[in-house]
């Protein structure tokens, strides 16, 4: 067996019969044409069991490496199991930058993409949105290629593994730029209320972490494509004297470098480097995202029960996505404010402190993460999304057997 037995947290044993990590696009087109139920794995990094099988778990991390950019169309195509952390190296020199990246290095092109994952800024989409096209390999064995130029494409790009198994996906790219990173402390939550969106604006990137346990924001990120020096002070915060890591109590060597030093987009805009493990490496994670105009709303709303929630969190972070049309992008049609939180490996304080979040956001439609701990149920998430039958019926026509139906494709979108 060389494909992992659990996902990344540990907290999901698969139930899979049998792990195949194929060499070759051909071998994997085999193994999902003989299988009566597939999923495909990447780097294991969602919380729940979105991955899971009871037939077979197919990792890409075996095929082929793929980066081929592509300077006259503004692309890269790259093959589905290359995590974020690699691909950045090789575009940066060849003068080539991705729009965004997420927190964490670490995980792979497809599943981020799938599973509608993001960074932070004003301005910037999810991942997914830089995705121009997606070869996957169908429940038949078949190896098709979707482009922007198909209908069915904005169905098939955050898909949730479900329309088969993506072996590349062709990114748009920008020309490479640099980043400067300062982390701010203490901002007073009074000035986050009145001031929300020129705080979310003041950079590229904006990530807020708090403990929801006192009146203060613990750390603001900011993430600049130049300008100047970053003031002393700035709105009731203090800038820190060295560098920092964003859970409490942890050193800050895991975290891409602070102070203002100039570095290349894909050494700041991860919180994480990819040398180490991201984030405190012993945790659980949920989160869910919000209409951007409901922002302060949904965080008085968090800020109520943060007596409840706290126990549980190691942190929570806020940050924004720019809206999108993706149908299953939890950006779609809607800039959003992405409230997540990073909690303790400790489940039944998890479940608790999920249930508390889910009943505090409940009036804003809030849409949780794909592949993170929730339990919202799936016909209050559908009523949030308007292509949501439009997805169960591209499932139809891609895959009317299930080949790659799971327990919760299944419960998120019966078949018809």
């Amino acid at each position: 067996m060389t494909v992992a037995a659990t996902n990344w947290a540990g907290n999901i044993t698969f139930g899979a019969e049998r792990f195949h990590e194929p060499g070759s696009v051909d071998e994997l087109r085999r193994i999902v044409a003989g299988s009566r139920s597939v999923r495909i794995l990447g780097t294991g990094h969602s919380f729940n069991a979105i991955a899971d099988t009871t037939g077979d778990l197919v990792s890409v991390a075996g095929l082929p490496r793929v980066i081929e950019p592509d300077e006259r169309a503004g692309t890269v195509t790259v093959s589905a199991g290359m995590r974020f952390g690699e691909l950045a190296g090789v575009l940066d020199r060849a003068g080539f930058a991705l729009h965004n990246l997420g927190s964490l290095p670490h995980i792979s092109v497809a599943g981020a993409c799938a599973t509608g994952t993001h960074g932070s800024g004003v301005a910037n989409g999810c991942l997914a949105t830089a995705v121009r096209a997606v070869e996957l390999v169908t429940a038949d064995g078949a190896l098709v290629t979707i482009d922007r130029d198909a209908a069915e494409f904005p169905g098939a790009v955050v898909a949730l593994g479900a329309l088969g198994a993506v072996t590349r996906l062709t990114l748009d790219v920008v020309p490479a730029f640099e980043v400067r990173q300062w982390v701010y402390e203490g901002l007073p939550t009074a000035v986050l209320r009145e001031r929300f969106d020129e705080i979310m604006a003041a950079a590229y990137s904006v990530s807020l972490f708090t403990g929801w346990r006192t009146d203060r924001i613990d750390q603001v990120w900011l993430k600049q494509r130049g300008g100047p020096d970053a003031p002393g002070t700035w709105l009731g915060a203090v800038l820190a004297d060295g560098p920092r890591h964003p859970v409490p109590g942890c050193p800050p060597e895991p975290c891409t470098p602070q102070l203002g030093v100039p570095g290349r987009w894909h050494a700041r805009l991860p919180h994480f480097r990819p040398d180490f493990t991201p984030s405190s490496g012993d945790e659980l994670q949920s989160e869910y995202f919000v209409a951007r105009a409901d922002a302060v709303a949904a965080f008085d709303a968090l800020d109520a029960v943060r007596d409840r929630i706290s126990p549980a969190l190691q942190i929570g972070e806020i940050r924004t996505v720019a809206a999108d049309a993706l149908w299953l992008s939890p950006a779609y049609e809607r800039d959003c404010v992405a409230y997540h939180f990073t909690w303790h490996p400790d489940a039944a304080a998890v479940a608790e402190a999920v249930r508390t979040v889910e009943e505090a956001l409940s009036p804003f439609a809030a849409r949780p993460h794909w592949g993170k701990v929730f339990t919202t149920a799936p016909e209050v998430i559908r009523e949030s999304y308007p292509r949501w039958d439009d997805f169960r019926t591209l499932l139809g026509e891609f895959d009317p057997a299930g080949t790659f139906r799971n327990e919760f494709i299944a419960r998120h979108f019966p078949a018809t």
